[in-house]
């Protein structure tokens, strides 16, 4: 392996951008009037067949997001419990006889996944992986008038990624009709060899196909400002181009100055243009270095970045450019200037917009280099598939300013790496190469995950290349929910910095779940108090990053909450989402995002946590009271008595002022100061029940051939407009008009009412959300919502109202007159109903029933169930007392080993510092554990792996001495990373219990924990 020395390879560039075409190259929208069905015959695939009783749909499109959560869906917990299946799509299309002389290409920028398509009944290919976008040249199949498309996306084999993938043709499809001599798709390729001040070197690269005598190419540079700067024009001897430009003066790109220049390049041929494509590009440089980390523009900077699957957000994997641009600008309002889309290639549009907004992109391409969910990619594909999606993904998006590292793999390792490395380097050696620790030892820099927040590694590591954290830290939040007692995922990890508790005992006892109906102790949402994590805090880990020159900068997991991985961190159904984010799915800012902001922006902010509405908590309790701010000093007000003041510091535990402060009702109001004067002040009051919703719209311009798209919030607020935090009252909607449902989401990771086919969603902590897409040639649309709102539990008031309201969205609205009829006794409202004209006073157990009519027309039946067991569970400090001593993980190398029972670290994926092997030897594994609660059934498990396919290596267990069972440990497919359980349940008695391994005569696996949940 070739190394690279510490002052690493200046890589100066010059990117470029795939735009659509013009007169003599047509870009067709191909998005709208697909045929869709969810089953499969091959007489689909015909030119002519009757596809009338299809749905009819537009283009992006995920058939999984639509069919919502179902118990035992296809792609299991890491797929959030959503199904596969086949489906087909069918379209046709009009082609004019001047069309039949050029060449037409159908362009997929994403189809997951093993897609076949037919073009009037003849079979064009398949492409397995779904992340990839590709093409075909259509032209002989073409026929003048009418013309068909279809194509069968197959996702039968599931789990086929770690996470919830899409299903179906999830983004956009072109049309592209060019001369039979025009220039080769992906192979623009524009580097700058010198970049400086004065005058930068501007070399393009071009392959042509079909090229004749006599042909020129025209290369024109536009400024920034519009202005044409440079052309250049070489004669096309071949089937390929190389030209040089000198450009003056040039203007760099960076995530604080995002500038893009254009380039055009035509095909001339008798002094006609018959090809031209116009390029966006940007100038930069980067370095990277051992001791110091990453450089751009010559300036040191450090990575603050997230990873991002496609799929976290609202739409599933059906992305529109206007709905990506919001959650992509969303994570640069939180100051991130780096995204790591994991663990795949997005489209195209993806990577526009960070060039245009400003965000560097580490770009990956696979997931594993083999199998890792039981059906992906990796098993199905890999090996006959790698080498074309490569040069599909690095020719495609080599010319973008935002793209400044390559990442080949995550978490994985094979001896392919090498080949990986050299065959990405043929089509770009201007950028190096990286991955999510796979393979470091082959990359061009060290990328590490997980292993990469723990204060052993922080503390100790040293390397001979360049070190960048491609996943870290992994903390979580639930949006709104807060406990003072720190949480481990795993329990506390040996080598991790300390993060104590905020009070000596827990204050908080509230949770989504009864405890007694938690199938495990992570079946609870995560406090956001910056306190539940793997291994670190987002706070020390910023201060470790942001103070460790050899540390280029990190990609945090995740930005926004993602559907799937629900059983790692939580447990499991009804658990359906991840809760990693700093953003959740519905796009509602976490506390989180304050903290990030607080340490990576500008402009002045303030934020205060937890909120300062707690009904059941006995007043005088202490709680902790803290303020994230980027201002000197903030000064705490408690119903306008002064509190102090606090200043942000620059240690973990001090980045934000804190209070502790005994609970009474009122306002909390927080100050702050920049050189003495006061520059920004934000407060929060304690709300009483709810009474009405407060709705507001956020439209998002069309753009790129997507129509505009709305997102309408709703919260819940009392007579005072007060957030009440703990809102989880249904919110009814009614559409009408020129637009049409996307989703509606809450962030809550234990909803599984269909975010698509229900008509109402429930408030998640006082908030929800309404996801909405505008028709073609829209006119007119409104949205009314309807709400029956109170205290679920009645505790603090048993006072209901019913809110009505209307908004407009396109248009004017005419005046609606509207009536709502109630009942109380179950009966039918639009029979026995009282008409609503004021709140109104129900007992414990009351389903309130109501229905809305607009102008006489019944448009929506509302119900609500209030009671002492509705909603939220509220406990005490003992309701959890059943999972003490569960949830707990041991490393086997931390257990008392006896034989030839030896600790060991040559291997991949175990946990902790290593794991225990026997080499053919005799001996035995003995874990302690104090059972804190009563004596009981516990479920315990043992991770292993061997590849000894005749071998059982049969091991006895035994429980306090007492011989429980042996058990037979089947081969897991390999001695590196093919971990596997073995499980069982056991009675433990109330304090100490030891657990033992103890082999036959038959030696024993490699272990690596013990699991008791």
């Amino acid at each position: 392996m070739k190394k690279l020395k510490d002052e690493f390879l200046i890589i100066s560039l010059f990117f470029a951008i795939f735009k659509i075409g013009y007169a003599q190259r047509t870009q067709t929208n191909f998005n709208q009037n697909w045929r869709f069905i969810l089953e499969d015959k091959n007489l689909f695939s015909a030119k002519e067949f009757d596809d009338s009783s299809w749905q009819n749909l537009n283009i992006p499109h995920d058939w999984s997001f639509e069919k919502g959560v179902r118990k035992g869906g296809d792609q299991g917990q890491g797929g959030g419990y959503h199904d596969g299946g086949i489906g087909w799509y069918r379209k046709s299309f009009v082609v004019k006889k001047e069309s039949l002389s050029k060449t037409n290409y159908i362009n997929f920028d994403g189809v997951y996944m093993n897609s076949e398509v037919w073009i009037n009944g003849n079979y064009l290919g398949k492409r397995p992986y779904g992340y990839i976008s590709f093409r075909y040249d259509i032209s002989k199949y073409l026929k003048e008038g009418k013309n068909t498309i279809a194509v069968r996306v197959d996702n039968s084999l599931e789990p086929s990624a770690r996470w919830y993938h899409p299903c179906g043709i999830y983004a956009s499809v072109k049309l592209i009709t060019v001369n039979k001599t025009h220039i080769t798709p992906n192979s623009i390729f524009i580097t700058t060899p010198k970049i400086e001040t004065t005058t930068a070197t501007v070399n393009v690269k071009i392959d042509y196909e079909n090229p004749v005598n006599g042909l020129e190419c025209k290369l024109s540079i536009v400024s920034p400002a519009g202005k044409t700067i440079k052309t250049a024009i070489q004669k096309i001897d071949d089937s390929k181009t190389n030209n040089s430009i000198e450009i003056p003066n040039p203007k760099l790109w960076s995530p604080e100055t995002p500038v893009l220049y254009q380039l055009i390049t035509q095909v001339i041929q008798n002094k006609k243009v018959i090809d031209e494509i116009k390029t966006n590009f940007g100038f930069r440089t980067v370095e990277w270095k051992t001791e110091t980390g990453f450089w751009l523009n010559g300036k040191n900077v450090k990575l603050k970045g997230v990873c991002e699957h496609w799929e976290g957000g609202p739409v599933g994997g059906a992305w529109t450019k206007p709905m990506l641009r919001w959650k992509l600008q969303l994570l640069k309002n939180m100051g991130i200037n780096a995204i790591r889309p994991s663990h795949n290639p997005t489209p195209p549009m993806f990577y526009d917009i960070c060039d245009e907004i400003g965000l560097l992109v580490m770009d990956e391409i696979f997931d594993g280099w083999h199998k890792k969910a039981p059906q992906d990619y990796g098993k199905q594909a890999f090996d006959q598939w790698w080498k074309a999606d490569m040069k599909e993904w690095i020719t495609r998006d080599r010319n973008h300013p935002s793209v400044f590292v390559y990442s080949l793999g995550n978490e994985t390792h094979s001896a392919v790496a090498p080949e990986l490395v050299k065959f990405g380097k043929s089509f770009d050696d201007t950028r190096l190469f990286s991955s999510g620790a796979g393979n470091p030892e082959d990359m061009d820099i060290t990328g590490i995950n997980g292993g990469s927040e723990t204060k052993t590694f922080l503390e100790s590591a040293k390397f001979d290349k360049p070190f960048v954290s491609t996943e870290a830290p992994h903390t979580w939040q639930t949006r709104g929910y807060y406990r003072t007692q720190t949480w481990w995922r795993d329990n506390e990890l040996p080598g991790t910095y300390p993060l104590p508790n905020l009070t000596e005992k827990e204050i908080f006892f509230y949770e989504g779940l009864d405890p007694k109906k938690w199938k495990n102790r992570k079946q609870r949402y995560n406090s956001s108090y910056d306190n539940a994590t793997v291994r670190i805090s987002a706070r020390k880990n910023w201060e470790v990053m942001r103070d460790t020159p050899w540390h280029s900068g990190h990609f945090r997991w995740t930005g926004f909450d993602y559907y799937g991985e629900a059983g790692l961190v939580h447990g499991g159904l009804p658990f359906n989402l991840f809760m990693g984010g700093a953003v959740d799915v519905a796009g509602f800012e976490k506390d989180l995002y304050y903290f990030y902001q607080s340490q990576w922006t500008k402009e002045t902010m303030v934020h205060i946590l937890p909120h300062w509405t707690h009904p059941r908590m006995k007043k005088g309790t202490v709680i902790p009271v803290w303020v994230y701010s980027n201002a000197d000093e903030v000064e705490l007000f408690l119903n306008g008595k002064s509190l102090g003041k606090g200043k942000p510091g620059t240690v973990w535990n001090e980045m934000q002022c804190d209070w502790m402060v005994p609970y009474e009702e009122g306002k909390l109001e927080a100050v702050a100061y920049k050189n003495g004067k006061e520059v920004k002040r934000v407060a929060i009051a304690t709300s009483g029940v709810p009474q009405s919703l407060k709705n507001s719209l956020n439209k998002l311009k069309a753009e790129d051939g997507f129509s505009s798209s709305y997102i309408f919030t709703s919260e819940s607020i009392d007579s005072k407009a007060n957030l009440y935090p703990y809102g989880e009252n249904r919110v009814y909607y009614h559409i009408s008009g020129d637009v049409e449902k996307v989703s509606m989401e809450n962030g809550n990771p234990i909803d599984s009412i269909s975010r698509t086919k229900s008509d109402f969603k429930t408030l998640f902590f006082g908030k929800g959300r309404l996801f909405l897409r505008e028709k073609e040639n829209a006119k007119n649309a409104s949205v009314i919502t309807a709400s029956i709102l109170g205290d679920k539990a009645l505790y603090i008031s048993n006072l209901i109202s019913i809110d009505v309201q209307e908004m407009g969205l396109i248009g004017k609205i005419s005046q609606s007159k509207f009536e709502i009829l109630y009942t109380t006794n179950g009966a039918d409202p639009q029979k026995q109903g009282t008409v609503y004209t004021k709140p109104f006073e129900v007992k414990n157990n009351t389903t309130v029933k109501a229905i809305v009519k607009q102008n006489g027309k019944l448009i929506l039946a509302l119900e609500e169930t209030f009671g002492a067991n509705e909603g939220l569970f509220w406990g005490d400090e003992k309701s959890a007392n059943i999972w003490n001593g569960r949830g707990v993980n041991i490393a086997a190398e931390e257990a008392i080993l006896k034989g030839g029972a030896k600790t060991s670290n040559e291997a991949q994926h175990f946990k902790g510092t290593g794991f225990v092997k026997f080499d053919n030897k005799e001996g035995s594994i003995t874990f302690y554990q104090e059972n804190d609660g009563e004596a009981g059934d516990f479920s315990i498990r043992f991770r292993y792996m061997h590849n000894d396919k005749d071998k059982k290596y049969p091991m006895k267990l035994f429980v306090n001495d007492t011989y429980i069972k042996t058990f037979e440990f089947n081969a897991t497919g390999g001695w590196i990373q093919n971990w596997e359980f073995v499980n069982t349940i056991v009675n433990f008695k109330s304090g100490a219990n030891n657990i033992r391994l103890e082999t036959t005569g038959q030696s024993g696996p490699y272990i690596d924990e013990l699991f008791i949940d």
